[in-house]
């Protein structure tokens, strides 16, 4: 029995195809921008749920915290001046950026509110753009200003008609008010042709030979055209009235999902008052600039950092650089022989801290690693090595810094 043309080509059951897509569904291009959202969404979700789950991200005593990354990021931000007034808002900035990036996700994954989802997260990739990746060179290594540009599509056409909260709601809004749903199919353009008669110098032969307009072609009439401006107007309303409702409520879930992550971080971190450089190992040594001892031959060693037996192997010294006003360390590697280096991290200006684990300087921020007894990186992404400071042992059991 032979098969006919009509059943050789119909496409197939509806509930075979992956997430409902039409026939020749990747012919739409707003198919393209599901696995963008997908990972733009899934990507700020979990990193605002990482900020509220991490209780050492608003303590300013951690090296990990808002108010330590808004203190490096102005050391080599274009916005410095901005950035050093805000220090003192730290707390309530990186609460504002967590909260952010959770709506931020939420919208572009849900399809909800999603321009506004996307120019919001435009927004904060370029101010992290500013503040924390300015400097990456080739600018191509800084992952924010891909981000900038990967919400630019979103921005222009929306997340489009799939998988998206917006249309659904835009649909079922136009049925309820008999309205034709605003969902988009591809039609080959042949197919346009057999529907609306071919087309002669601009002439459609389907209007008896009067000039092409789409507004009069049964199959290019815009969605909007033929239908009342009340109708419309009734649709628009039940729109904006049903996605407002399901912002509440999906905003509503958020927050408590939020809070809760909030809340398990904090059991997991346990006291967060104890999260700082302590914690890591390190005894802070007063320093006093141009302070330098006149006893024997300690004198005009340099600047007194403090006493040698305040430092140990595996127990370094932190202290404030005079000369700049950066954070150092001392760390002694055998009895009487001390190192010291410029914890400024040269990536994006995070100050590092030692790890006593594995003895060496890692920065809190983007995780480069250095070695405790030279500075030098062990794995980026910073650029290079620590810079190095003199350090000494005076006769009278101080430190110096030469």
């Amino acid at each position: 029995m032979s098969t006919s043309p009509s059943s050789e080509t119909a496409s197939p059951p509806a509930q075979r195809r992956l997430f409902g897509a039409p026939p020749r569904a990747g012919a739409l291009a707003e198919w393209a921008l599901v696995p963008l959202r997908l990972f733009l969404g899934v990507t700020f979700l979990f990193a605002g749920l990482q900020k509220l789950a991490n209780p050492g991200f608003f303590n300013e005593k951690s090296p990990s915290s808002i108010q330590a990354q808004l203190t490096g990021a102005a050391r080599v931000s274009p916005l410095h001046a901005l950035l050093s007034h805000l220090l003192s808002y730290a707390v309530p900035i990186g609460i504002t950026i967590a909260i952010a990036e959770v709506a931020i996700g939420l919208g572009t994954l849900l399809g909800l509110w999603s321009r506004i989802a996307a120019v919001g997260g435009a927004l904060v990739s370029l101010s992290l753009f500013f503040t924390v990746s300015f400097h990456s060179s080739p600018y191509y290594t800084g992952s924010d200003i891909v981000f900038l540009f990967a919400w630019i599509p979103l921005i222009i056409s929306g997340p489009g008609t799939r998988l998206s909260m917006d249309a659904r709601i835009a649909a079922q809004a136009a049925t309820s008010q008999g309205a034709p749903s605003p969902v988009l199919v591809a039609v080959p353009f042949a197919t346009v042709q057999r529907l609306c008669g071919h087309f002669n110098e601009s002439k459609c032969a389907a209007r008896n030979n009067e000039p092409c307009e789409d507004a009069a072609c049964p199959v290019l009439v815009a969605g909007d055209q033929g239908e009342s401006s009340e109708r419309l107007d009734a649709v628009h309303r039940r729109t904006v009235i049903v996605r407002s409702a399901a912002t509440a409520v999906v905003g509503a879930s958020a927050a408590l999902f939020a809070a809760g992550t909030a809340e398990v971080g904090k059991l997991i971190a346990g006291n967060p008052t104890t999260v700082g450089v302590n914690e890591l190992g390190a005894t802070s040594v007063t320093t006093t600039a141009g302070q330098s001892s006149s006893t024997g031959s300690s004198k005009n060693l340099g600047t007194l950092l403090g006493a040698a037996k305040d430092v140990a192997p595996g127990r370094p010294a932190v202290f404030t650089i005079p000369s700049s006003g950066d954070p150092g360390i001392v760390i002694e590697l055998a009895k009487g022989d001390y190192v010291g280096f410029d914890t400024v991290c040269p990536h994006m200006g995070c100050t590092v801290q030692y790890s006593p684990s594995n003895n060496m300087l890692v920065c809190p921020c983007h995780h480069s690693e250095f070695y405790a007894n030279n500075g030098d990186v062990i794995q980026g992404p910073a650029p290079h090595g620590l810079t190095k400071l003199d350090i000494v042992e005076g006769s009278d059991g101080n430190l110096y810094l030469r």
